[in-house]
């Protein structure tokens, strides 16, 4: 039976452990909180004091930095990024490659699509099919 955690050197040369999420096996930092029902898939990130919801997706290559919270059946497709203390509403959906900036607020249901940047503190809605809604 292999180790259930791993240890990784960040840029300033602290060494940070991720355990191993029990469903997806996904890295999730010591400090933040992961529901059991969520799926965080190998190769995703999620750091320190970040929190994520019970069904939600998050998928190979995403990375939710410090202090985001992703809510309830959120979806994250592969290689998006939520800045730090960014927030995504429940059932909401980003899109692939897409970046979510710090304190950037995603409201709930909204869909953002493939390869978009949300800029830092940003407020975004959207209609069922995407579409930005005026704020």
């Amino acid at each position: 039976m292999g180790k259930n955690y791993v240890d990784i050197e960040d840029d300033q040369g602290a060494v940070l452990r991720y355990r191993k999420h029990v469903n997806g096996r996904g890295l999730v930092a010591h400090g933040a909180k992961v529901h059991p029902k969520a799926y965080i898939a190998v190769g995703a990130y999620v750091e320190p004091g970040a929190r994520v919801g019970a069904g939600a997706h998050v998928a190979r290559g995403a990375w939710i930095e410090p202090d985001a919270l992703i809510g309830e059946d959120v979806r994250l497709d592969a290689h998006a990024h939520i800045g730090p203390g960014a927030r995504i509403g429940d059932r909401a959906q980003i899109g692939v490659r897409t970046t979510v900036g710090a304190g950037a607020r995603i409201a709930r249901g909204a869909r953002i699509g493939d390869d978009e940047t949300i800029p830092a503190g940003t407020a975004v809605a959207t209609d069922p099919k995407g579409l930005w809604l005026a704020a």
